[in-house]
C-alpha cells in the first residue's frame, strides 16, 4: 500500500477490514493467480476502429455502379458525408446519453447496451434496403461508439490494479488501431465483390455478440457499487460484501486482506465529501472536478485539433508523391499506416506504467510538433523534397500513437472524482467527438482559404500550445490508486 493510502487507514479501519470483511475463500477458485484484465470491454474500441477502417472501403463499394448491388449507388457528396460521418453524429448522441445513464445503470450495463446498439446498427447498415435505413443504422452504431468509449475506460480504470492500470486502459487504443487495421483488410477483400459493403459491415456482428455476452459475465465495478450504496441505493454492509467479492473475482487469487483494505479505502474516500445525493451539472465545474475537467477535456481537445484527421487525409497523396508503387491503392496505403500505428501503440502499452504518462505525452507531442512544421515546409517551400513529407508523415503517426492516442483516453478515465466520474467523463468524450467533427468539417474551407502549408503550420502552433498545457497542467498518475489521484487534485 502506498504511504498516502496507509496514512488514511486508521487502526480501527484496518482491524475491521481484516477481521470482519467477507473472505474470498467461499468463492469458486479463480482461474488465475494474477489480476486478469476485463476481456470484453476493449472490444468496444475494436468495433470503433473497425468501423473507421471498413467505412473507407465501404464508400468505394457503395458508390460503384458495378459493385454496389443497389439502384441508389449514385450518392451526392452530402449523402456520402452522412455514410462516413453518421457514426460520428451517433457517437455525439451516445456521449450525451452517457451523461444521463452512466451513474444510473453502471459501467457494465452501459457496455452491454453499447454492444446491443453496435449489433442493431451493424445489422441495419448491412441489410439496408435504401439509403435512409442505412443512415439510421450508422447513427445507431455511432451511439454504441459513444457509450462504449465512455464506459470502457471507466470500467477498466475502476477495476484494474494501479500498477498495470495504464497498460490495460491503453490496450483500448491498441484495440481501436487493431480494429482499423482489420477494417482495412476486410475492405480490401470485399471492395470488388458485388454488395461488398454489406459484408464489410456485417463482419462486425460476431464481435458485437462476443462483447455483449462477455460483459454480462463480468462483475460490476466495485467502486460504482459502493458509490450507489453511499447514495442510499442499497444496504451498505451487503453492498460492501458484494463489492469485495467482485474485486476478488477481478483480481484473481489476491489476498483477501488486501482486497478488503482496498474496499475500505474506497469507502473512506467517499466519506470525505457529501456523497449522499446525486451530483448536479454545476458540480462538475467546481473544485477538484473542475481541475479534472480542464485536464481531461484539454487533452482530448488537443488530441483532435493538432490535425490528426487531416494528416491521415493526406497520407495517400504524400506516399504517391514519394513514388511508392502501392500508394495508388488506398487500401494498401491504409494497411501500411495501420501496421505502423499498431506497432507504436503496442510500444506505448508496454512502457506507459514504467515511464509514466507525462514523459510519453511530452516526448510524443514534441515529435508531433516537429512533424507538422516539416509538413508545412514541404507544402510551402520544399515541394520537391517528397522524402521529407514521408518522414514527417511517419513521425506524426508514430508519435501520435505514443502520446495523444492512448494517453488521452487513459488520463480522462483516471482524473475524475468517483462521485462525478460518470458525468465528467461523458463531457470529456463529447468534447473529443465534437472536436473531431470540428476539424473534419473545417479542414476543407480552411485549406481553400489559407492553403495546405499554412494550415499545417497552424496545427503546429496548436501543438506547441498543447505542449505548454501538458507541461504545466497535466499531472503524473503512474502507480497511484484512483483515490490517491482524487486526493492529489
Amino acid at each position: 500500500m502506498s504511504p498516502l493510502a496507509a496514512s488514511r487507514l486508521t487502526p480501527t479501519t484496518t482491524l475491521t477490514a481484516r477481521a470482519g470483511a467477507p473472505c474470498c475463500s467461499g468463492l469458486p477458485p479463480p482461474p488465475s493467480a494474477t489480476p486478469s484484465p476485463p476481456p470484453s470491454s476493449p472490444l468496444g474500441g475494436l468495433l470503433y476502429g473497425y468501423d473507421i477502417g471498413a467505412t473507407s472501403g465501404a464508400t468505394i463499394s457503395l458508390k460503384s455502379s458495378t459493385f454496389s448491388g443497389t439502384s441508389w449507388y449514385n450518392l451526392s457528396s452530402v449523402q456520402t458525408g452522412l455514410v462516413v460521418s453518421g457514426s460520428l453524429y451517433g457517437a455525439l448522441i451516445g456521449s450525451v446519453l452517457a451523461y444521463t445513464i452512466a451513474d444510473f445503470l453502471g459501467r457494465r450495463k452501459e457496455l452491454v447496451i453499447a454492444s446491443i446498439s453496435y449489433l442493431i446498427g451493424a445489422l441495419l447498415t448491412a441489410a439496408a434496403p435504401n439509403f435512409a435505413i442505412m443512415v439510421v443504422g450508422r447513427f445507431l452504431y455511432g451511439i454504441g461508439i459513444g457509450l462504449a468509449m465512455h464506459a470502457a475506460p471507466m470500467y477498466i480504470a475502476e477495476t484494474a490494479p494501479s500498477q498495470i492500470r495504464g497498460m490495460l486502459i491503453s490496450l483500448k487504443e491498441f484495440f481501436i488501431v487493431l480494429g482499423m487495421l482489420l477494417g482495412y483488410v476486410v475492405g480490401s477483400l470485399y471492395v470488388e465483390v458485388v454488395s461488398g459493403w454489406r459484408y464489410m459491415y456485417a463482419t462486425s456482428t460476431p464481435l458485437c455478440l462476443v462483447m455483449g455476452v462477455g460483459m454480462c459475465w463480468l462483475p460490476s465495478s466495485p467502486r460504482w457499487l459502493l458509490l450507489c450504496a453511499t447514495q442510499g441505493k442499497g444496504n451498505l454492509p451487503e453492498t460492501k460484501e458484494i463489492a469485495t467479492r467482485c474485486l476478488c473475482r477481478l483480481r484473481g487469487q489476491s489476498s483477501p486482506d488486501l482486497v478488503s483494505e482496498q474496499v475500505n479505502l474506497i469507502l473512506e474516500e467517499l466519506s470525505y465529501i457529501d456523497q449522499e445525493k446525486q451530483a448536479s451539472f454545476s458540480e462538475i465545474f467546481q473544485g477538484k472536478c473542475l481541475k479534472a475537467m480542464i485536464i481531461g477535456c484539454g487533452l482530448v481537445f488537443f488530441q483532435q485539433v493538432t490535425g490528426q484527421p487531416s494528416v491521415l487525409y493526406y497520407a495517400a497523396t504524400i506516399l504517391q508523391s514519394a513514388g511508392f508503387s502501392g500508394a495508388s491503392d488506398a487500401t494498401r496505403v491504409s494497411i501500411l499506416l495501420g501496421l505502423l500505428k499498431l506497432i507504436m501503440t503496442g510500444v506505448a502499452v508496454l512502457v506507459v506504467d514504467r515511464l509514466g504518462r507525462r514523459p510519453l505525452l511530452i516526448g510524443g507531442v514534441s515529435g508531433i510538433t516537429v512533424s507538422l512544421f516539416l509538413l508545412s515546409s514541404y507544402y510551402t517551400l520544399l515541394k520537391d523534397a517528397s522524402y521529407l513529407a514521408v518522414i514527417a508523415l511517419l513521425l506524426y503517426v508514430g508519435c501520435y500513437q505514443l502520446s495523444f492516442g492512448p494517453i488521452g483516453w487513459l488520463m480522462i478515465s483516471e482524473v475524475f472524482p468517483l462521485r462525478l466520474r460518470g458525468r465528467g467523463l461523458s463531457v470529456a468524450v463529447l468534447v473529443n467527438f465534437a472536436s473531431n467533427a470540428l476539424v473534419t468539417f473545417a479542414f476543407s474551407p480552411l485549406e481553400d482559404l489559407i492553403g495546405t502549408g499554412f494550415l499545417f503550420c497552424g496545427f503546429g502552433v496548436i501543438a506547441v500550445a498543447s505542449l505548454v498545457f501538458i507541461f504545466w497542467i497535466v499531472p503524473e498518475t503512474k502507480g497511484l490508486t484512483l483515490e490517491e489521484i482524487e486526493a492529489s487534485l
